[in-house]
């Protein structure tokens, strides 16, 4: 059976025309087919060394694997967004998306619904796995993209969803920033996302964001306006999502300490030539890290600014380099497991030390 990738490498090679910008259907329409007269020049955009690919190719390869998702909680509605159809057949979204929900109603194309089963959550990644009754044949699986390596910086995606709870409607851009950290519940972060300039409103949480071969970069998370909006990367993803799948939960790595980003006042504070790490404020007691990690005890004052002072500067986790807090965080969520022995290189004192600790797992988020 052809991929979406060989469907769209035939029909750009075929010459198709496609519309640039947003589309949107209605509800209850179909994607536009081939030959339609509302049709546009064709733009030009290519993916990563596939064959150029107009944006309505992209569309109409991957739309019918988009559904829109219904939170429905004791008292009715209360929230919607957007999924996809991946791996075996279950249906991906975000975690907040069916947060509290009591029953979950899933719109296929063509104003087709199916009431779904909420499979698994996991708030530390802002993923949830759901399974849809009696699944329509033609909602068949969107692939993850290839992740060795990373789509880069500049790679072109779409964003198809609900806005608004107007389904399937579509927004370009391009990835425009990776290895961002987001914030999650109880100060926690989601490490890995990818920062994009398509437009993501409410309602669009859930969805593919998928390069022009038709594979999904990220699943939408968030908007943060100014053309700035955030996705869960298919490298987090595709380590969470099977788990959600297979055992209903993921079981994150855990050091139990609070932590800054090494700046120029806190470099200056601790003698350091460069500007690069992260520092250790606090230790949580009976934590994976007390006894081997130190937290700040103390505080002095940089060009005005308070610094807190006798904490570990960690500049490498397992033999890479840590520079900024994403290094962490990366390296903890797709490199490690709960119950691995990790070493970490720190400035302490004055002078670089190597230590080592066993990592424990992430504790409920208590929502």
């Amino acid at each position: 059976m052809p991929t979406r990738r060989d469907v769209l490498a035939g029909l750009a090679s075929a010459g198709a025309v496609g519309a640039a910008g947003c589309v949107q259907v209605g509800s209850s329409d179909a994607a536009p087919q081939a030959g339609d007269s509302n049709g546009t020049a064709d733009s030009g955009a290519g993916s990563r060394g596939d064959a150029a690919a107009t944006e309505t190719e992209v569309y109409r390869s991957t739309i019918q694997s988009v559904v829109g998702v219904l939170n429905y909680g004791p008292n009715g509605p209360q929230g919607s967004g957007s999924g996809f159809v991946a791996g075996d057949g279950y249906v991906v979204t975000n975690q907040h998306v069916v947060a509290g929900a009591t029953e979950v109603k899933l719109r296929f194309q063509g104003n087709t619904w199916r009431d779904a089963e909420i499979v698994g959550t996991d708030a530390y990644s802002d993923l949830a796995v759901l399974r849809a009754e009696d699944r329509p044949e033609f909602a068949t699986p969107l692939s993850w993209v290839d992740t060795d390596p990373e789509p880069p910086v500049g790679t072109p995606v779409m964003a198809i969803g609900s806005p608004y709870g107007f389904s399937g409607s579509a927004s370009t851009g391009v990835i425009s920033g990776i290895d961002r950290v987001l914030s999650a519940p109880n100060n926690f972060t989601v490490a890995d996302s990818v920062q994009t300039d398509a437009a993501l409103n409410p309602g669009n949480s859930g969805g593919p964001v998928v390069t022009f071969g038709g594979d999904v970069a990220a699943v939408a998370a968030r908007g943060g306006g100014d053309n700035l909006g955030f996705g869960v990367s298919a490298e987090l993803s595709k380590q969470v999502v099977p788990a959600l799948a297979a055992d209903g939960e993921y079981r994150h790595s855990y050091m139990g300490v609070r932590l800054l980003e090494v700046t120029p006042v806190i470099a200056e504070a601790y003698d350091i030539d460069d500007v690069g790490g992260v520092l250790i404020v606090e230790v949580l007691e009976d934590g994976p890290a007390a006894g081997t990690l130190r937290g700040t005890d103390g505080e002095t004052t940089v060009d005005g600014v308070s610094v807190p002072t006798g904490g570990d500067v960690v500049v490498g986790i397992g033999g890479t380099d840590v520079e900024v807090q994403a290094d962490l965080s990366n390296y903890l969520a797709l490199e490690t497991d709960p119950g691995d022995a990790v070493e970490f290189t720190v400035l302490r004192d004055g002078s670089e030390t190597t230590v080592s600790f066993e990592l424990g797992e992430r504790p409920d988020p208590g929502i």
